[in-house]
């Protein structure tokens, strides 16, 4: 199939897939006398691989990290496993901040509440937000 069925199936543009060919991520395709690229349903496989890899989280230097140890002949399901539980304990850290942000978020609001416009000096910005003390 040439370059604008393969997006077509894929669901990306063809931009997308050079780009995947120039960074290795995909194999380069043949071409045609022509000079049309020709791909495989091998090559629609494994675009799907990176879409849904990049679903879960993971970088093109990681996916491309999985394609060269499949390419290699080794099974990467063990290597998967460890960037996927890295990248949860990552959500999970961003969880906890932005639970913190939520929380002081919630009392600045709180704090605003209570505030009257006509308290704030010349010299802030905004009684709101505090400002660190030298």
């Amino acid at each position: 199939m040439r370059i604008g069925d393969l997006a077509l199936v894929a669901g990306v543009n063809a931009q997308t897939i050079r780009f995947y060919e120039r960074r290795g991520l995909l194999p380069s395709a043949a071409r045609e006398a022509n000079g049309y690229r020709q791909y495989d349903e091998a090559t629609v496989s494994r675009l799907r691989f990176i879409r849904a890899s990049q679903g879960a989280g993971l970088s093109l230097t990681d996916i491309g990290g999985i394609i060269s140890l499949r390419d290699a002949g080794a099974v990467p399901c063990g290597h998967v496993a460890t960037l996927l539980a890295g990248k949860l304990e990552d959500v999970r850290d961003r969880q906890r901040e932005l639970a913190r942000l939520e929380s002081e978020l919630q009392h600045l609001i709180e704090v605003s509440q209570n505030l009257d416009p006509a308290d704030c000096s010349a010299g802030t910005v905004c009684q709101i937000i505090p400002q660190p003390q030298p």
